[in-house]
């Protein structure tokens, strides 16, 4: 009994390692034929999205999948959708929103002009969330936000601003804990099931394909917006991308991540100060 325990163990490391290499092997592939590179993303949530195709492709294996991405744009293009994190909500983490309203703005209201970096902007939820915030601010008309994501169609849906009527009760309640200052219905307009926001919250976006994995930075920003995307890399892509950050932020600029990320053990901790710990929000100081 104790000698077929080994071999079913044996042979379930076995397997993880077989994955392992094809999932390495997959990445290195994608990366050399289509120029995306996901090898230092987190191990766990790979795997997950990998699987998660090759089940929807119905293939046995990740070596099939590498074929079919390699030979089927298409597939690639799906798998591409597949990597792009799209949950998210109007002034999510109202609380958030409020701090910025209520401490980050005081601050920069004077600045001439202002520039806004919004990375994984995903459909758009929360730049529209902005505009709306620095338009109550009277500020709106001096503001630059730049709104990007790796996946392309996903920027599409975001340039349109329109979003499913059933989520406006939500992102109501949301805008009133933000500090909301009118009603929240005067920005847009039903149409069946859906609502469009008004065209003069798009006036000064700009909607962008941006990979903050191998792409460089495109401008100085006085704040950088960038929630729930390093949580999926590896601490080595974590600290690119801070780097990334660090050298588009202007001095004194403020940087927003999500809950569960922080400037902590990373290189570039000692270039920041806490300005809203609770709320993740921080200030370049050298």
């Amino acid at each position: 009994m104790v000698q077929v325990k080994f071999h079913e163990t044996s042979s379930l490391v076995q397997t993880e390692e077989i994955e392992r290499i094809e999932i390495d092997l997959l990445l290195e592939a994608i990366f050399r034929y289509y120029g995306y590179d996901f090898r230092n993303y987190a191990f766990p949530f790979i795997q997950r999205r990998i699987n998660h195709r090759a089940h929807i492709e119905r293939l046995s294996s990740i070596s099939a999948l590498q074929e079919k991405i390699l030979r089927e744009p298409s597939v690639m293009a799906a798998f591409l959708s597949d990597f792009s994190i799209n949950v998210t909500e109007m002034f999510r983490d109202p609380s958030f929103f409020k701090s910025i309203r209520t401490k980050v703005i005081p601050l920069i209201k004077e600045y001439p002009s202002i520039k806004i970096w919004h990375v994984g902007c995903s459909s758009g939820e929360e730049v529209y969330s902005m505009a709306i915030l620095l338009h109550e601010e009277g500020i709106y008309d001096k503001t630059r936000i730049y709104a990007t994501d790796i996946n392309k169609n996903i920027l599409e849906k975001a340039k349109q601003g329109t979003f499913p009527l059933e989520e406006m009760k939500l992102y109501t309640k949301n805008y009133i804990e933000a500090g909301g200052k009118r009603a929240f219905s005067e920005y847009y307009k039903a149409i069946d099931d859906k609502v469009c926001f008004h065209p003069f919250l798009q006036k000064n976006m700009i909607f962008a394909q941006h990979n903050v994995v191998s792409d460089h930075s495109f401008n100085e920003f006085d704040m950088i917006i960038c929630r729930n995307v390093l949580i999926y890399f590896n601490k080595n892509l974590q600290n690119d991308v801070h780097q990334l950050i660090y050298e588009s932020l202007s001095t004194s600029g403020f940087l927003g991540l999500g809950k569960r990320e922080g400037v902590k053990f990373t290189r570039y901790e000692d270039c920041y100060g806490e300005f809203d710990g609770p709320e993740r929000l921080y200030r370049k100081i050298k």
